[in-house]
């Protein structure tokens, strides 16, 4: 491996997915800090790891910020606790005997904010909160929509009511039955009539 093999390596598969990136050093000296490469939510925690290449990785080292001591850690890893956007800056570690580590800057991003529309509520008013003109209004157009829906039924039927009373008396038998009893009647009687004439032209 040579210097100029430093970068940012990461693998992909033909159906898309691609790994973590990984920020690969080459340097000189034996020293590694391992960081983040992609950016760091704020609030996040962040983990820095400072080994050697042959020695174990967990030999005492000291971290640095922007050339400042923040600490020294007996483990060789340093985490900082919900980062923000102060703790952003040029990182390197040193651990005595072995050298520093190259420098690596890490990118504090902040969260994404969420923003909920307000919801409208559709639900009318209560009675009580109504002005009088508004109340009046309202009961009007109930009205209306109780008129509108309710007379067709009353008028369809009130026609059906009278064709059915048209039709029934048209098909009643008594009428032409009295009138024929009638007739006979009156025949009948003029019969009567003229049979009393006769009688009394033979006495």
């Amino acid at each position: 491996m040579m210097l100029h093999d430093s970068g940012v390596y990461w693998c992909e598969s033909r159906e898309g997915p691609i790994s973590n990136m990984v920020n690969l050093t080459v340097t000189g000296g034996s020293v590694i800090l391992q960081s983040p490469v992609l950016p760091v939510m704020e609030g996040d925690d962040v983990t820095l790891l400072c080994k050697t290449k042959t020695t174990p990785s967990n030999l005492p080292a000291a971290f640095y910020k922007d050339g400042s001591l923040i600490r020294k850690q007996p483990t060789g890893h340093m985490t900082i606790q919900h980062v923000s956007r102060s703790d952003e800056g040029l990182y390197k570690c040193d651990i005595s005997g072995h050298g520093e580590s190259p420098s690596s800057w890490i990118t504090v991003t902040g969260r994404p904010t969420t923003t909920t529309s307000p919801t409208t509520s559709t639900n009318m008013p209560p009675t009580s909160a109504l002005s009088p003109y508004s109340t009046t209004l309202h009961l009007v157009i109930r009205v209306v929509c109780h008129v509108v829906v309710f007379c067709p039924y009353f008028i369809s039927t009130f026609i059906v009511v009278s064709l059915y009373r048209l039709r029934a008396k048209e098909n009643d038998p008594t009428i032409p039955m009295a009138t024929a009893t009638n007739a006979e009647q009156r025949l009948c009687e003029d019969y009567d009539d003229i049979g009393a004439v006769t009688s009394e032209h033979q006495f």
